[in-house]
């Protein structure tokens, strides 16, 4: 793992909303596209990666996201040790999917920060810096969507009704936590 600072010291609470970062995970995107590649991939994380669009699948140890029809962010459920940046499953694939031509594995670990948000006015806040419309969205468990938030793009992936995890580019989060913190303080009770 990279050695940074992160822009969340610790939860912050506010009127009906919690944030905190969830650090260390492992975080990889997946590409490609045949029948083997998707074969292998849920022959390994014993997941089927979701192709139905905006939707995520769960198991025990991972999350998958789509992200586009050929592309998609494999996360663990468990904090890794923070120390070691070398992950098993990530060799596992490489070797099985990137060596062979098949898609490509990238280790992303390092570039998104994970924002966790719980509380029921968390699409009060979301709203207030987004296009996206959430009225669908919210009430659907393992929903995802890529959009801008006050012009930073991010992952939303709503992991139940009234808890989204939400990925960032490390560069952005101090940004996006700084306007967090304003916003969620400004929220009506």
């Amino acid at each position: 793992m990279l050695n940074y600072n992160s822009p969340i010291k610790n939860e912050k609470s506010y009127s009906g909303l919690t944030v905190k970062e969830i650090s260390p995970l492992m975080k990889l995107n997946l590409r490609g596209k045949s029948r083997e590649f998707l074969s292998i991939i849920g022959k390994n994380i014993n997941m089927i990666l979701p192709i139905k669009a905006n939707t995520s699948s769960s198991s025990d140890n991972y999350t998958s996201m789509w992200l586009s029809p050929d592309e998609w962010m494999l996360v663990s459920n468990n904090i890794i040790d923070k120390e070691n940046n070398k992950y098993e499953i990530e060799e596992l694939l490489f070797n099985k999917i990137s060596k062979t031509n098949l898609g490509a594995v990238v280790d992303i670990s390092d570039q998104f920060v994970m924002i966790n948000l719980t509380g029921e006015k968390i699409f009060d806040l979301l709203s207030a810096g987004c296009p996206f419309n959430f009225n669908e969205f919210k009430t659907k468990k393992g929903a995802v969507t890529q959009t801008i938030l006050i012009q930073i793009d991010v992952i939303i992936h709503l992991k139940e009704i009234n808890t989204v995890n939400l990925f960032v580019r490390r560069s952005f989060s101090e940004h996006l936590m700084s306007w967090i913190d304003d916003t969620a303080s400004r929220l009506q009770p």
